[in-house]
């Protein structure tokens, strides 16, 4: 299980928080929030909704602390010399908080609640006002926009325990510019807001029915100057536009090693055991007690775009281009600098945008530079000479060399700390993991047929390599 609040706030700022607890648990002990606040950098509260009467809010009418917890947050928070944890028990309060733009968003109890739990609903509370302000969150669109936010807050959480946290649903009945008044639509909002499928409405109707996936991962590397591998690993995403009708139910599958193990007409063909996953989360529509039986990913899709999973690889990743650096230094004044790049991935592909940085010392004066590819220049707001190749082709070399002239200092010589060539680039259908998407099977009680489309996405991450 997560750890408490209390847990947390003895441990400090370096605890890290546990994976979540099963949802039934969450829901007896996760979240019991006394009340909700909007302050700004002053430590003013702007907005507040009290859930319980545990907790005075902003009036000063406290008998055990004497004061209000807006003014116990501000004083230990907001006006601290130093930097707090965002877990912090004050007497019998729990404050946990993150900050946004120029606010702070306040969630305050007295329970020993799960932590975890209560810091995804300050995020998602973030994501469902963004929805409604334009993807902007300011204290000045609070102070706008204050009744919609009282709305909102009415209906997300109710005697401090979460509820409806979908902004197309909360859009249904929560409006910006009035809502007709239509028996028909009065009987679904309800059904939809209580209802298992929370996230999806039902009665929607498309012409052609259609899902893209993407898949977007982002590749990190740190390589010493010995060509050593210190680190590596993959972040990755799978994304989903569904443009279904009715209430399909899908069942994604790729080349994971659980998922292969499973499949026994991949066995018979000889295919490879797939790739290991780890640090694996789904989207609250994904079946979670299905994966665990079968390994299957199942669930009802939300209409439009979301993000059906996350997942991190650190073992077999391949890497997209391999980088030889040489740098010498030729006394105080001179520097020379060769650097190779070699794409690894087919010459049928391509990488897009490829953006090479090598750094200099800080008193470089004048760099001649000659790449074989592309266009390169010296750029002194980075200490570095900025190496782009617009279109980058698959199994390909390409090399840039360079002469740096220093100017010389009458101060003190201090060694050159060498940073690191950090790199940016894009490669399209190519993956450092190696996932592929197997199939998506779409299940509806019409039988219409689907058309999915997938597309791979590789990018650069913190790709550096020491010189």
């Amino acid at each position: 299980c997560a750890l408490s609040a209390r847990q947390l706030a003895r441990r400090g700022t370096r605890s890290l928080l546990r994976p979540f607890p099963p949802r039934r648990v969450c829901l007896l002990r996760a979240s019991m929030i006394s009340c909700i606040l909007f302050m700004n950098q002053k430590g003013e509260p702007v907005i507040y909704r009290s859930y319980r009467d545990d907790v005075e809010a902003v009036a000063r009418r406290d008998r055990a602390t004497g004061r209000s917890a807006a003014e116990l947050f501000r004083t230990f928070v907001i006006q601290a010399k130093e930097a707090v944890s965002p877990i912090l028990a004050i007497d019998k309060y729990q404050f946990l908080h993150v900050r946004h733009s120029n606010m702070y968003i306040v969630a305050v109890t007295t329970r020993n609640v799960n932590a975890a739990l209560v810091f995804q609903f300050l995020m998602q509370l973030i994501d469902v006002l963004k929805s409604y302000f334009g993807g902007k969150l300011s204290i000045e669109t609070l102070s706008v926009s204050f009744p919609i936010v009282y709305e909102l807050l009415d209906e997300v959480m109710d005697f401090g325990y979460p509820q409806v946290m979908a902004p197309d649903i909360l859009k249904l009945y929560i409006t910006q510019e009035g809502m007709r008044s239509d028996s028909a639509e009065k009987n679904t909002v309800p059904v939809q807001a209580t209802g298992a499928i929370s996230w999806r409405r039902e009665g929607l109707k498309y012409r052609k029915n259609e899902v893209f996936i993407d898949v977007v991962e982002d590749v990190n590397l740190l390589m010493s100057a010995k060509s050593t591998i210190l680190r590596q690993d993959v972040s990755g995403r799978v994304m989903i536009k569904a443009y279904l009708s009715g209430m399909p139910e899908c069942t994604f599958g790729m080349n994971d090693k659980l998922g292969m193990g499973k499949d026994t007409r991949a066995a018979r063909r000889g295919k490879s055991a797939g790739i290991e996953l780890e640090d694996v989360t789904f989207h609250q529509a994904v079946k979670l007690g299905k994966f665990d039986s079968d390994r299957t990913i199942t669930f009802v899709p939300p209409d439009g775009e979301f993000e059906l999973m996350r997942y991190r690889i650190t073992e077999n990743v391949n890497l997209p281009f391999k980088v030889i650096p040489v740098v010498k230094e030729l006394g105080r004044t001179r520097l020379e600098a060769n650097v190779k790049v070699k794409s690894t991935f087919s010459s049928k592909l391509f990488g897009l945008n490829v953006i090479i940085k090598i750094p200099t010392p800080t008193n470089t004066a004048i760099c001649h530079i000659h790449p074989s590819a592309g266009k390169a220049k010296y750029e002194p707001e980075h200490n570095a000479m900025v190496w782009r190749i617009k279109r980058f082709p698959g199994e390909a070399e390409f090399s840039l060399s360079a002469e740096v002239e220093l100017m010389s200092t009458t101060t003190e010589h201090k060694a050159w700390s060498r940073p690191p060539i950090k790199m940016e680039f894009q490669v399209p259908m190519f993956t450092a993991s190696g996932l592929h998407v197997r199939y998506l099977k779409v299940f509806e009680k019409s039988n219409y047929q689907a058309v999915k489309w997938v597309r791979y996405v590789t990018r650069a991450g913190q790709y550096e390599i020491r010189i």
